[in-house]
Formats: C-alpha cells, structure tokens, sequence
C-alpha cells in the first residue's frame, strides 16, 4: 500500500502548480498525491488509467525512464467555476527534455491539461480527473491514411482529400 502525501492545495490553481513541481521533483508519489483515489486521467496518447496508484505506477515509471531529464513549465492557467467546491482547471505547458529509452532527446512540446477539480471538507482541493492534450500547431485534427499512419492536418488546407 503506497501512502501518498497530504498536501496543503488551497486552491484550484494549485492542482497543476503542484503537478509541475512534483514533475519537475521527478516525485511520482507527490504528483499522485493530488489526485482522488478513484481518479481518472488520460495522457496524450489517450492511455487511460481509473485510480491514484495507477496515476502514480504510470509516472513513476515514466519520470524514471522516458522523463528523467525533462522538465515543465506553466504558461498560462484558467479556472472556469462550476460551483463553490468544483471547478475546472485548464493549464498550457511547456515540456523540454523528453528522451526515448535509448536516449534520444526528443523536441520540446506543449500541452493543455484539463484537470477537473472539487474542494474537499478540509478545505483542500482535490483532482477527480485530468486529460493532457498535446498542442500541434496550425492543424485541426489528425487523420490515418490508407497505410494506417496518423497524421495531423489542416482541413483548411485544399490539398487534403
């Protein structure tokens, strides 16, 4: 039984300030720590994982291997109120170091996350979901062609079929 941290989250904007320190930590155990035990979060790729140690296993794994060199950085916060206890946190960010496992450092990336967010009877806040999307510059959306590679596209581009 892992036993995750219990953190001081005051507000939603914490979420992902916390997010990015624990990253940038490489603390897998305080970047789970934000979340509910019956979290949901889907990473880029659209893996998709239903609780805090599965939050956790996936980024303990990848801050040790694939994220060890990396680093985030907060571009911008929004926080949309849907009631007093509950809100919705979109962040932009910035990711540098990114290596594959044999090493290969990849190109640096932005994302928007989505972290979906409720205050808690201790007044603290808590993550009950999160999605990060990756940003790709002037396309619209992806499509696979006809050997089954995905692709992202501008459909304002006339050269698409």
């Amino acid at each position: 039984m892992i036993d995750f941290n219990d953190l001081e989250l005051k507000e939603p904007q914490d979420i992902p300030n916390t997010f990015i320190k624990a990253w940038n930590l490489k603390d897998a155990k305080m970047l789970a720590s934000i979340f509910d035990e019956d979290a949901e979060f889907i990473n880029v790729t659209g893996l998709w994982w239903h609780n805090r140690k599965s939050i956790f296993e996936a980024h303990d794994y990848g801050l040790k291997v694939i994220f060890k060199n990396s680093e985030l950085s907060l571009r911008k916060t929004k926080v949309k109120y849907l009631s007093d206890t509950i809100a919705v946190v979109n962040a932009r960010v910035h990711l540098e170091g990114q290596t594959s496992i044999k090493g290969k450092k990849a190109q640096a990336r932005n994302t928007i996350f989505t972290f979906v967010v409720h205050q808690k009877e201790d007044g603290n806040w808590s993550c009950a979901s999160a999605q990060n999307t990756d940003i790709v510059p002037g396309k619209e959306s992806h499509i696979i062609d006809e050997e089954g590679n995905m692709e992202a596209v501008d459909y304002r581009d006339n050269t698409i079929d």
